[in-house]
């Protein structure tokens, strides 16, 4: 653990989240000596200078670093933790070069890394890092030496309550990724025993993360404003996030003998999302009806914090396509074809299964699920309104782009059809600037746009990282509430049914498309998923109410989260699969449907392309540690492996379950 002493900064200075450029060389600077002889945190105008630091670091965005940069917790993704971290799970496939990295850490050939980089950029990190949280120790034992500067003594309280709340974010993701670890409270010098403390107890550990939330609930600003400093909605936001993790972990986690104490983080969990829902500032994004019928969609391609686009946004980072933007990257290239095959990926057919019909039923019981078959992606007609906000239908949203051409606007009928490029294994020759190529013949469109100023842009792009909003508080309170067996219909229509209504549901033409307590689709495909993988099956209400998390959050980076604390890891066990490669898709991909009317890029069969004996794609077809698209998931993946040089500077540290351990 020595290097939780090796690196601090003070040096970035920044308005709230709309951040200056701030990157990893004040991560180099080593300004502790300074610190020691009493020059900062003297002042009132020291305290939220100091603190700036700590929103570049925890409020990353569309990524803190550079486009190969990985990112915390679990270090796995490269690039936007929210765009690319449902590729981790079974909602996403990444192409088979750059899927390496992941698929080795789900086949026991992720070795267990010998020491703890500082840099995001190696593949070998596990989140052992503990130079953020010093930095946040430091503030929380000298700023009281501001006392007699300030203007008020609630000022104090104001800043510790941030302080806190980047603490309760630091040991939040160090909870998910090792269970236990050490819990701190001085900044560490190179004599402090601290430095070989054993591990904390998991019970402990987590009530003093809710300690360290409490108190940035108390004393934190009641402003509003998703891009100013910390408030109290953001502080309930992030409380309810760890406790419906924790409250869930405990649940289902049996092995930890603490599921007795699951309802206490459950209950916080709802009080925290109410306290959110009842007052009153936040409501779910619209469109103007003379936008268009798909508000999701719009949602993911805002730019800037005008006006009342953003009242679904409870904490955002937003870019400016200069100084905002680069420096503190935004690095998702959702929009960019030709970025060296770094960001292909598609969705899967199992997260396509899961959006139920528009009239409420799920595709293995409606009569309006039209199959698989064909060339037109039939399977996303008549579905949930999300599926094609989502997932692209070739003819919508993305045509033949040139985006210098026509000032920039997507027009079908001017520039022609563009249909996804399929290959497992980018980059490929044929690249255009329209949202890159796609593994499984499902392309993502949330997150793409068509504005000029973003589109075919890696850093100077202005599209908005929405990091905390209130559909997932919603989804939370639900929840929570049905874990409690507490929900009610009315609670349904606050949550569920206003998410529907938003997406573009018709209750009125569609009853059964309504969730209440008597009417629960039966959905048998879904509840055997649960009990081969997972060895249980959910209440009909929660089973739901997980499909509308699922479907509401995709492509968000929270997939792999919620399958950890449900104990469901063995979901990544489900044969990965893409579009159905039909005999009518594969005279399409024969190589002469490429003009200025019509684009679908060759894709041949068992070169580009390989598919299962029901001519569904298979996922990582290539790929040593694959078989016919099946990955292994082994149960030591709910934990980080602790580096094996920790382990040997600190005799008092344990290895995580099942991990390789030094001799003892």
């Amino acid at each position: 653990m020595k290097k939780i002493i090796k690196y601090i900064a003070i040096g970035c200075v920044s308005t709230g989240f709309a951040l200056s450029s701030c990157n990893d060389v004040f991560m180099q600077q080593d300004p502790i000596q300074d610190l020691a002889e009493g020059v900062f945190l003297k002042n009132e105008g020291d305290l939220p200078l100091y603190l700036n630091q700590l929103y570049n670091i925890y409020a990353q965005g569309h990524q803190s670093g550079n486009a190969y940069s990985y990112s915390p917790p679990f270090f796995i993704t490269r690039g936007s933790q929210i765009m690319y971290g449902d590729i981790f799970t079974d909602n996403a496939i990444g192409f088979s070069n750059t899927s390496g990295d992941i698929v080795n850490r789900m086949q026991d050939t992720w070795p267990v890394p010998s020491s703890a980089t500082t840099s995001l950029d190696d593949a070998n990190n596990t989140g052992w890092r503990w130079n953020n949280l010093r930095t946040i120790n430091y503030f929380l034992n000298h700023y009281r030496e501001a006392e007699g500067s300030v203007s008020s003594p609630e000022l104090l309280n104001k800043y510790a309550a941030e302080a806190y709340f980047f603490k309760a974010w630091d040991y939040y993701q160090k909870i998910v990724a090792f269970g236990e670890v050490p819990w701190l409270e001085k900044d560490l010098n190179i004599d402090s025993p601290e430095l070989y403390s054993p591990r904390t107890s998991r019970a402990e550990l987590a009530d003093k993360i809710l300690e360290c939330l409490n108190y940035a609930v108390q004393y934190t600003s009641t402003q509003v404003g998703a891009t100013g400093r910390i408030n109290r909605d953001m502080a309930n936001f992030l409380k309810a996030r760890f406790c419906l993790f924790e409250g869930t972990f405990r649940k289902y986690h049996t092995e930890l003998n603490l599921q007795a104490t699951a309802n206490r983080f459950l209950q916080e969990c709802a009080t925290a999302c109410n306290e959110i829902i009842s007052s009153g500032k936040y409501q779910l994004y619209n469109v103007p009806s003379e936008v268009g019928n798909d508000p999701y969609w719009h949602l993911f391609k805002l730019n800037g914090m005008t006006g009342g686009d953003h009242k679904e946004a409870i904490l955002a980072r937003v870019y400016d396509g200069s100084k905002l933007g680069h420096g503190t990257s935004r690095y998702f290239s959702m929009n960019r074809g030709n970025a060296s095959g770094r960001y292909c990926k598609g969705a899967t057919k199992d997260l396509i299964d899961e959006y139920l019909c528009i009239d409420g039923l799920p595709v293995t019981s409606s009569p309006l699920f039209k199959g698989y078959d064909g060339d037109d992606w039939r399977e996303l007609d008549n579905r949930d309104p999300r599926l094609r906000q989502t997932v692209v239908k070739p003819g919508e949203y993305i045509t033949i782009f040139n985006r210098d051409e026509n000032g920039g606007v997507i027009n079908q009928t001017l520039q022609g059809l563009k249909y996804p490029e399929i290959t497992y294994n980018c980059p490929t020759a044929n690249q255009t600037p329209t949202g890159g190529p796609c593994v499984t013949g499902y392309m993502f469109i949330k997150h793409w746009t068509n504005e000029p100023i973003d589109n075919g842009s890696t850093t100077s792009g202005t599209q908005t990282a929405l990091i905390f909003r209130y559909a997932e508080a919603l989804l939370m309170y639900a929840e929570a509430k049905a874990e409690l067996g507490t929900i009610t219909n009315g609670d349904l229509d606050l949550t569920v049914n206003a998410l529907r209504l938003r997406a573009g549901f018709d209750f009125t033409k569609y009853p059964n498309s309504k969730l209440t307590l008597q009417n629960i689709p039966a959905d048998a495909r879904l509840d055997n998923l649960y009990q081969q993988y997972a060895g249980y099956v959910p209440g009909p209400i929660l089973r739901e109410i997980r499909r509308e998390r699922r479907i509401e959050m995709a492509m968000e980076g929270l997939r792999r989260e919620d399958l950890v604390r449900w104990k469901a890891g063995k979901f990544i066990e489900k044969p990965i699969r893409g579009m159905k490669f039909t005999a009518e898709k594969q005279k399409l991909y024969d190589g002469t449907n490429t003009s200025k009317a019509k684009d679908a890029p060759k894709a041949t069969l068992n070169s580009d392309v390989f598919v299962d004996s029901e001519g569904f794609i298979i996922g990582y077809p290539k790929s040593p540690n694959v078989t016919n698209g099946v990955v292994k998931w082994n149960d030591k993946y709910y934990y980080n492996p602790i580096p094996l040089q920790e382990l040997e500077l600190n005799k008092n540290l344990t290895q995580s379950p099942q991990w390789q351990d030094i001799k003892r």
